[in-house]
C-alpha cells in the first residue's frame, strides 16, 4: 500500500544529496552554471512553452544523470578504493553517459536558438 509519510520523510534525504552536489561536486556546479544560462537566455529570447518544456525535461535529464555519476563513482570508490581496471571502466562509462546527453541537450539548445534567429 502506499504510504505518503514515507515518502515525506525520505524528502530530506534527496535534499541533503542535492545539497552534497553542489557543495561536493564540480561538475554538478558546472551543469548548475549551463542551466542558469540557458535560463537567462531562453528568457531573452523568448522561448515558446514547447521549447521550455523541451529545455525543462532535458535540463533535468543532465542534472540527474550527474547525480547518478556521482553517486556511481562515490560507490566504486567505497567498494574498489584501490586502482582496479574494472572500477576504472565503471566510471568511464557513467561519466561518458553524462557526456552523451550533455551533446544531445546542446543538439536540443541549438535547435532552438538556431530557430529564433532564423525567424528573426
Amino acid at each position: 500500500m502506499l504510504n505518503p509519510n514515507k515518502f515525506i520523510k525520505s524528502v530530506p534525504h534527496a535534499l541533503r544529496g542535492i545539497i552534497s552536489l553542489i557543495k561536493n561536486d564540480n561538475n554538478f556546479r558546472i551543469h548548475l552554471l549551463a542551466v542558469v544560462v540557458v535560463i537567462i537566455s531562453g528568457i531573452w529570447i523568448e522561448f515558446t512553452e514547447s521549447e521550455w518544456l523541451a529545455v525543462i525535461i532535458t535540463m533535468g535529464i543532465v542534472l540527474s544523470l550527474e547525480a547518478m555519476n556521482t553517486a556511481i563513482e562515490t560507490i566504486i570508490d567505497l567498494v574498489s578504493p584501490e586502482y582496479h581496471d574494472l572500477a576504472k571502466k565503471t566510471k568511464d562509462v557513467a561519466a561518458g553517459a553524462v557526456l552523451l546527453f550533455v551533446f544531445a541537450a546542446l543538439g536540443v539548445a541549438s535547435v532552438i536558438i538556431w530557430n529564433h534567429f532564423v525567424s528573426s
